[in-house]
């Protein structure tokens, strides 16, 4: 559950450390109403995120999902339901996949190419199975603790005291319990972060645009 490690599997945490980039990401979504207010704080900034979507509340919310795509964000499957995937056989992981994947392209026309397992759980051939459904493992080298926070400003700082520069940082629009969860903290503290780097020059990517080496421009 190391997120960086490549011990079981190659997957994507980031660019070079150093880089001028960060790659904000947002995981158990589509959240009424956290996301839209998201959506709204991305666009204030001109920013584009990679959100790593649930099957069962896509299907919950279809035109929330549809509206992350059409404001040109990236879309990531988290798999339907957010099983902690070291317990899960090959066939109960194929499951998840194809769910979350049917929900997700039914509500946005998207077929995710990314994928993100719920908890960093995964164990040997499970980045093998994902990646014969044509997706990649996307992790991250930023955690901002964003699920068990009591302020905005802790969200902050702690993604402050682990930044260095093309980074994939982790936060949450959700919450994989029940739709509505409550992350106003996230939305407040995305904004301080992208006010934050984007005055020190930094530029903020997609994943894919991370992956690819290139620019948001």
């Amino acid at each position: 559950m190391v997120p960086w490690s490549q011990f079981y599997g190659a997957n994507f945490n980031g660019a070079a450390p150093g880089t001028r980039t960060l790659a904000l990401t947002y995981d158990d979504g589509p959240n009424d109403p956290y996301t839209g207010q998201l959506l709204e704080v991305l666009a204030k900034h001109g920013v584009k995120a990679t959100f790593f979507l649930l099957g069962q509340f896509v299907s919950e919310r279809p035109a929330l999902a549809r509206a992350v795509a059409e404001a040109g964000h990236a879309i990531g499957s988290h798999c339907y339901t957010h099983q902690n995937l070291i317990f899960l056989s090959p066939a109960q992981l194929r499951q998840q996949l194809e769910r979350a994947s049917q929900a997700i392209e039914a509500a946005t026309g998207v077929q995710p190419k990314l994928f993100r397992p719920p908890y960093g759980g995964r164990r040997p051939g499970t980045f093998s199975v994902v990646r014969e459904y044509g997706m990649v493992p996307v992790m991250w080298r930023v955690s901002c603790s964003d699920w068990s926070a009591r302020s905005h400003e802790s969200i902050v700082e702690r993604a402050v005291s682990q930044i260095k520069g093309g980074d994939v940082i982790l936060l949450h629009d959700g919450g994989h319990l029940r739709m509505g969860t409550d992350r106003s903290l996230s939305v407040r503290a995305t904004d301080e972060i992208v006010r934050r780097y984007k005055g020190e020059g930094y530029e903020f990517v997609t994943v894919p645009e991370m992956m690819d080496g290139g620019s948001a421009d």
